[in-house]
C-alpha cells in the first residue's frame, strides 16, 4: 500500500527530527530501544488513517527494539476538526490514555471528530466525555501548537510525514519499506 501524503513535500536534503524523541512525547516501546519512529499526523488525514495500521505492523514486527511516538500537526485548513481531535487526544493523555483515544480516533470507517464523536470517543477510551471538549481542551492548547511548531522546525510540510532513527522518511508507507529503513539487514 503506498501512502501519499496530504500536504506535498519536496525533495530536499535529508531533515533531522528537532527535537528528539524526549519526555514529553508519547511513545510506545521501550525509551532505550535501539530504533526510533515518529510521525507526526492529523487524526482527520485520509492518508494517516492509511498508515495507522501499516505503523501498527511494523511496531509489531520490531517489538521490543523500536520506540515509536506520535505528534501532532493538525492542517487545520484543510482537515476543520483536525485540531480539536489533537486536543481531545492530549487531554486523554492527561489521564493516562493518549494512545486508546489515538487507537479510537484512527479506528477504520470516515473520522467522527465532530465534538459529539470525540465525547464518544473519549469514553471508548476510558476518559470523561468532557474532558476532551472545548473549554476543557485549552488545557492542552500549548502541546498541540509546541508540537505543530516542532514539525515546522523538522521540515515537515504534510502528513503522514515520518522519522527514521532521526532522519526524515522519504519513502513508501508500507511494511516492507519501512522495515528495510528501519534495519536494512532485515528482510520483511
Amino acid at each position: 500500500m503506498l501512502i501519499l501524503p496530504c500536504a506535498g513535500h519536496d525533495e530536499e536534503a535529508a531533515i533531522s527530527l528537532d527535537p528528539p524523541v524526549g519526555p514529553y512525547d508519547h511513545v510506545l516501546g521501550p525509551p532505550e530501544a535501539e530504533l526510533t519512529l515518529v510521525e507526526y499526523g492529523d487524526f482527520e488525514c485520509p492518508y494517516c488513517r492509511d498508515a495507522a495500521p501499516v505503523l501498527e505492523e511494523v511496531r509489531d514486527r520490531f517489538e521490543g527494539r523500536l520506540r515509536f511516538a506520535f505528534r501532532h500537526f493538525p492542517l487545520h485548513e484543510v482537515h476543520p476538526h483536525a485540531i480539536a481531535a489533537a486536543l481531545a487526544a492530549e487531554m486523554a493523555g492527561f489521564d493516562g490514555r493518549f494512545w486508546e483515544m489515538h487507537d479510537t480516533l484512527f479506528a477504520p470507517g470516515p473520522p467522527r471528530l465532530r465534538q459529539d464523536d470525540l465525547r464518544e470517543h473519549a469514553v471508548a477510551a476510558g476518559v470523561r466525555p468532557d474532558r476532551v471538549v472545548w473549554p476543557a481542551t485549552r488545557l492542552a492548547e500549548d502541546r498541540v501548537e509546541a508540537g505543530f511548531n516542532a514539525a515546522v522546525r523538522s521540515g515537515v510540510r504534510g502528513t503522514p510525514t515520518l522519522f527514521v532513527n532521526g532522519e526524515q522518511y522519504r519513502g513508501d508507507v508500507t511494511v516492507a519499506a519501512l522495515t528495510a529503513a528501519l534495519d536494512p539487514g532485515l528482510r520483511s
